[in-house]
This record gives structure tokens, C-alpha cells and sequence, in this order.
């Protein structure tokens, strides 16, 4: 076949600078910026329009598990040093800020963003936060969070429980309460939590949930008051649940990858379709590919990707499950951790559309490019007139926010940049 004949797919960028494993990725103000965490407990902003660095801190003093956005001017981090944190970063308060990388940084003190928000959380399972708008705000919220139409809409965070390493604990913010908790499942031997899904309709909140001897389960909680019901319930696999990504809204199915080399789709059920639910996945592929984790689906929901202990980032079709792109480059087997798409709008690709069904357009994943292309995104002279500069920044701008990336974590601290399609 003639695709048995292309080179292997590169990577568009290297963003190099962190020192210690990358952990967690987030694509955040409309593509515009990439949030990198990672083993060591920093985090690095990156403008994707110039690929530097605008804004470097140490948000933990231990490993990061996840990083994520509340609204446009909001980032949250979640550490093993039993602290989820949110903090206030907006464009303007990038200029305050460090901008030596990690790598370079040694012990070197760096200022913080304005820290808005820290909750005590257990982060003995290694499990990352998950998020979703809370459904219901007006009961959960503070009237001042209502009317002050610079804070963002109220959010629900799930993490591990604090005592029951194999419970969950819902917190509602701003106002730090925990609004619901989900004991651990007395009948079932499920271990940890390894990973989170939420999500929020009304007075509804359901939760998925992976754990450490491999099962994953579904609870749903109808009203505030009610305890949690479990609706779904299953073991696909024969290692601990490593990752976990509900379908894009409305969520209907959820995936799972473990440390065996399955990955699961399983629905997502409501209290009413739980009499048509089966108590087993929908469909479980056998990859073999031991060790993929940090699930992540486009928002298209077209595509989802895996990282891989093999040092590969996978993509895989959203419909059919059929691995359609392997991205990997240099040498050895530099295991990677996380992934993280870009949201995307229109499904163009090189002035066409791409058809319903045709994921495997993901492959030609930049094989015609090369990171020679960094020297046209290098940062513009200096002396440039106000104009010039101004329209080349809204050009790069547009650029980075219009390409479709993948970002790939990988544990040397290099974050590899991919246009998938």
C-alpha cells in the first residue's frame, strides 16, 4: 500500500523546558495558550503562537496529577501534596510573571499567579481531579458568585475521598463545600480510585469512576438530598484503570486503558435508559499495547488519543475504535504519560471537509512537516514598528488557535506538538 511507504509522522513543535516528567496538558483561552505540568510540581505556559514560555511557577512541592481551566482567566492544579489549587492567571498578569523554565531554573524562587482558592484533598491514589459547570448553581452557590459577572459559572470538582481511598468526594466552587460524596462499594473489591469522570444536568450529577483491580462504575445522584445509586458496573480489565474520558457532551459513553493493553467503551447511563443498559462494555479492543493512559477525546468527538509506556501517543477513531495514527519520534523508549487535544471548530483540513467517518484522515499527522518551520514562528525583531508587530502577532495568533493540535507528554519533560488533521 502506498501509506506503507510514507516516512513516519514528526512532530510539528518540541516544546523543551521541563526537567521531570510531564504529568498533565491543557489546552486553555481558545488554543491560545498550553498549560504543561509536570513529576517536580511546575507548570509552564506556553504562548502556542511564538512556542515561549509566558508564565512559570512552582504550583506544588510535590508531583502535579492534573491541571485544568475554570472560565478564561483561571487555572487549577491538583498535587501529591494533598492540595487542589486554583489560581488566577490572565493575559495582563503573564507580563508580572517568571518566565525561566524549569530546566533552567535550578532553586531559583519564582512568583506565584494570585492563589484564589486551596482545598485538602487526598491524592494518595494518583488519581486527578474532574470537572464539570455545575448544573445547579443556584442552590449550591454563593448569591455574590451569582451577581458578580466576573466570577465564572460555578463548577463541581470530583476527587478521591480523603479517608475511603475507595470513595469520591464532590466539592462545589467558589464556595469550598463538599456537596455530595459516593462511598466505596462495599460489595465489589474495587481497590483505589485511579480516575474521575463528572458531569452536571440540573439537579443530576453522574460519575464514572475507574478503579485499581480494574473495574469501572457509573453513579447518579437525581437530587441534592438523595444518596448516590450505582447503574452501571464492570471488570474489562485485568490491571488497574490508568485512564478515563467521557464522550463529548452530551456524554452518552465513556472509555477506559489500563495498564493491560484493552481499551473499553461503556455506556454512560441515565436513571431512565438503566433498564436498557447491559452490565458490560459495549466494545473492548485488545491493542496490544500494554500501558496506555491519559485519555483524551477531541471535542469533535471524532478522534480520542492515548499516551503510551511505550513512548508512542496513539490516535484512534472516535467511532469505529480502529487505531489510525502512531505518533512517535527520537530514540528509545521514552515512555509518555499524558495527551491533550486542542478544541476544534470546523473540520476543514487543506480547504476540504472532512466526511463523516473519515478518521483516517488522522494520518497524515504532519508527515509533510518538519520543526524546521519553528524559524518562521521565532520571535519578531526588535525595532519593528507598533503596526508591523501587531499584525504579526494576530496572524500567529490565529494560527495557533485555528491548528488542530495534539500535545503528547512524555517522561524526558518534552511536550511534542502534532497537527492531527
Amino acid at each position: 500500500m502506498a501509506s506503507d511507504l510514507l516516512p513516519p509522522a514528526q512532530p510539528a513543535f518540541v516544546l523543551r523546558g521541563h526537567s521531570a516528567q510531564i504529568h498533565a496538558l491543557h489546552f486553555t483561552k481558545g488554543n491560545a495558550r498550553l498549560l504543561t505540568a509536570d513529576a517536580d510540581g511546575w507548570i509552564v505556559s506556553w504562548n502556542l503562537a511564538f512556542k515561549r514560555p509566558v508564565a512559570v511557577w512552582r504550583a506544588h512541592s510535590s508531583a502535579i496529577l492534573g491541571v485544568g481551566s475554570w472560565g478564561h482567566d483561571r487555572v487549577i492544579t491538583h498535587g501529591r501534596d494533598h492540595k487542589l489549587i486554583v489560581w488566577k492567571l490572565d493575559e495582563e498578569d503573564e507580563g508580572a510573571l517568571d518566565k525561566m523554565l524549569p530546566i533552567d531554573a535550578n532553586d531559583v524562587p519564582h512568583k506565584h499567579p494570585w492563589l484564589l482558592y486551596a482545598l485538602s484533598v487526598n491524592t494518595l491514589n494518583f488519581c486527578p481531579f474532574a470537572m464539570c459547570r455545575d448544573g445547579m448553581p443556584q442552590i449550591l452557590s454563593t448569591q455574590k458568585a451569582i451577581k458578580d459577572n466576573k466570577i465564572p459559572d460555578p463548577i463541581l470538582i470530583a476527587v478521591p475521598n480523603t479517608i475511603d481511598s475507595g470513595g469520591i468526594d464532590i466539592y462545589q466552587l467558589p464556595t469550598q463545600v463538599r456537596a455530595a460524596n459516593i462511598g466505596a462499594d462495599r460489595s465489589i473489591t474495587t481497590g483505589m480510585v485511579m480516575a474521575i469522570a463528572i458531569q452536571a444536568e440540573t439537579t443530576r450529577i453522574q460519575v464514572a469512576a475507574g478503579y485499581e483491580s480494574g473495574h469501572t462504575m457509573v453513579f447518579i445522584q437525581n437530587d441534592p438530598a438523595a444518596a448516590f445509586q450505582r447503574l452501571y458496573s464492570a471488570k474489562p480489565h485485568t490491571q488497574p484503570v490508568l485512564s478515563l474520558a467521557l464522550s463529548p457532551l452530551p456524554s452518552t459513553t465513556y472509555l477506559t486503558t489500563s495498564a493491560d493493553a484493552n481499551i473499553s467503551r461503556h455506556p454512560f447511563p441515565t436513571a431512565k435508559s438503566i433498564w436498557n443498559t447491559e452490565m458490560k462494555p459495549i466494545k473492548t479492543v485488545p491493542t496490544k499495547h500494554s500501558g496506555q493512559q491519559g485519555c483524551s477525546y477531541r471535542n469533535d468527538g471524532k478522534v480520542f488519543a492515548t499516551a503510551g509506556w511505550d513512548g508512542a501517543g496513539r490516535v484512534y477513531s472516535g467511532k469505529t475504535m480502529k487505531e489510525v495514527a502512531v505518533l512517535k519520534w527520537g530514540g528509545g523508549n521514552v515512555g509518555c504519560y499524558a495527551s491533550a487535544f486542542a478544541e476544534v471548530g470546523g473540520l476543514m483540513r487543506c480547504g476540504k471537509v472532512v466526511e463523516e467517518g473519515d478518521e483516517e484522515a488522522v494520518v497524515e499527522a504532519s508527515t509533510s512537516k518538519s520543526t524546521s518551520t519553528s524559524n518562521e514562528l521565532a520571535s519578531p525583531p526588535v525595532g519593528q514598528s507598533s503596526g508591523v508587530l501587531s499584525s504579526v502577532q494576530h496572524r500567529r495568533d490565529e494560527k495557533a488557535r485555528s491548528t488542530h493540535w495534539l500535545a503528547i507528554g512524555a517522561k524526558d519533560g518534552k511536550v511534542s506538538l502534532w497537527d492531527v488533521y
